[in-house]
């Protein structure tokens, strides 16, 4: 019963003390400080012989100068909090503009004042790059020739850049809130990257490239939706591709015609004397000899022209590395291939333009290598489901590597200059790679041609 008499006191005034606020705690401290020196005064009082009049007059103002005292000790410690609480409330709101007084080094509620206005500013600064970022990026949306729309995790709208606009041919007021649906565009925004679809947007037929990318906006997921016209890209390099063609067809046929016409009108002109000179049958015979040469490599050139644009789609069966490799070594006898045999491996492939491809290499390592008497090697390797087929000659490398694979570009004077080109587009055509560059052990060069393996 006793302890319990105790505690109760104990636990009453551990209830009062949590419903007085802050402010009143440190002002009831302070009282309870004064308290002592105000029973002092008081006893001192009563034990002297003044008027009664007189002690209760200085009690009262010995009383009066602790409640100042006391008051003045809160409001010291009171108003540096309150400005404190009022900055943070402001930076809360990102108002940074708030500085606070009294900061210094001297004591501890100077250094945390410093700090506080440290870390407004710090948050101003970010602030400020956070604006100029998002004005950049504003403006780069705004300027960039590629439509941009940002949708919400409800598939809703929530910005699109002018081209948007231009696309769907609707302003950002009109669309920002409505669904993917309603913007014709949801097939577009669940579906993986298409790189070249034939699609209409706002009236628009064309060919186009879809891309999709996710973010995070104050951890809200959102998803970017990008839109881009590739006809135009397209309709460009096809025209630069026809103006290509038309002046490689010209300089050849230019080429060809040019001696064909001179030889022909000097021939006419010797037919036409009166009296035939002596030797007129060997000067005519001269004559038809070039214009027959003439017109046999321009035949030559419009047949490979014809075998370049007109190359078949492959048809692929199963056919074993070592048996085509072993074929295309043996195809050119002008001089030893060295086969270097890898594993066994099997390809699903179009053996005989594989075939013509590796001929093809072959040949041109052979006649690299015939002008410096060295040696050339063909053979295989299997890593990573791939089959990695090698040509390498001793010859004296590349010198143009920019043009190798250019159509009718050719350094040798009998050559066409569609052998490399027409076997890139083999090896394309069925999913691979070719490529040509220089060995770095020794002169010569080295044709590589990557497949996937079965």
């Amino acid at each position: 019963m006793g302890s319990e008499r105790v505690s109760q006191p104990s636990d009453a005034l551990r209830q009062a003390r949590r419903g007085l606020s802050f402010e009143h705690r440190v002002l009831a401290r302070a009282l309870l400080i004064t308290l002592p020196s105000f029973v002092l005064a008081a006893v001192l009082l009563w034990q002297t012989d003044l008027a009664a009049l007189t002690r209760w007059t200085i009690l009262i103002v010995v009383v009066v100068l602790a409640i100042v005292a006391s008051i003045s000790l809160r409001n010291l410690v009171l108003r540096p909090l309150q400005t404190l609480s009022n900055m943070l409330s402001a930076i809360r709101e990102e108002d940074y503009s708030v500085k606070a007084r009294g900061g210094g080094h001297h004591d501890a509620l100077g250094e945390l004042v410093l700090e506080t206005n440290a870390l407004a500013q710090a948050l101003r600064e970010r602030q400020d790059r956070d604006i100029e970022a998002s004005a950049l990026m504003k403006q780069v949306m705004t300027e960039i020739d590629v439509a941009i729309f940002i949708f919400d995790l409800s598939g809703h709208l929530r910005m699109v850049n002018r081209a948007g606009e231009q696309l769907l041919a609707q302003p950002s007021e009109a669309m920002v809130g409505q669904s993917a649906g309603e913007l014709g565009l949801q097939e577009y925004l669940k579906s993986a990257d298409l790189s070249d679809v034939q699609a209409n947007f706002g009236g628009r037929e064309g060919r186009w490239q879809i891309h999709t990318r996710a973010f995070r906006e104050r951890g809200v997921p959102h998803t970017l939706l990008f839109v881009s016209d590739v006809s135009r890209a397209l309709r460009t390099e096809e025209r630069e591709a026809w103006q290509r063609i038309t002046r490689v067809l010209g300089h050849e046929l230019n080429n060809s015609l040019a001696p064909i016409k001179s030889i022909a009108g000097t021939l006419r002109s010797v037919t036409e004397r009166q009296e035939l000179p002596a030797d007129w049958k060997s000067d005519v015979m001269r004559g038809l000899d070039v214009i027959i040469a003439r017109s046999d490599s321009l035949a030559r050139f419009m047949q490979g022209y014809t075998r370049l644009a007109r190359l078949p789609s492959p048809t692929k069966k199963n056919i074993d590395v070592r048996e085509l490799v072993t074929h295309a070594a043996a195809a050119d006898g002008r001089l030893p291939v060295e086969m270097i045999a890898g594993p066994d491996a099997q390809l699903q492939a179009d053996r005989e333009q594989l075939e013509q491809l590796l001929i093809n290499l072959v040949k041109n390592a052979i006649d690299a290598s015939l002008a410096t008497r060295g040696k050339v090697e063909l053979g295989w390797e299997v890593a990573d489901q791939k089959v990695k087929m090698y040509v390498r000659d001793e010859g004296e490398g590349i010198t143009n590597s920019a043009n190798l694979f250019v159509p009718f570009f050719t350094t040798k004077p009998q050559g066409s200059g569609i052998g490399l080109a027409l076997s890139r587009q083999i090896a394309e055509a069925h999913g691979g790679t070719l490529t040509l560059e220089n060995r770095s052990d020794r002169l010569g060069c080295v044709a590589t041609l990557v497949l996937h393996a079965q």
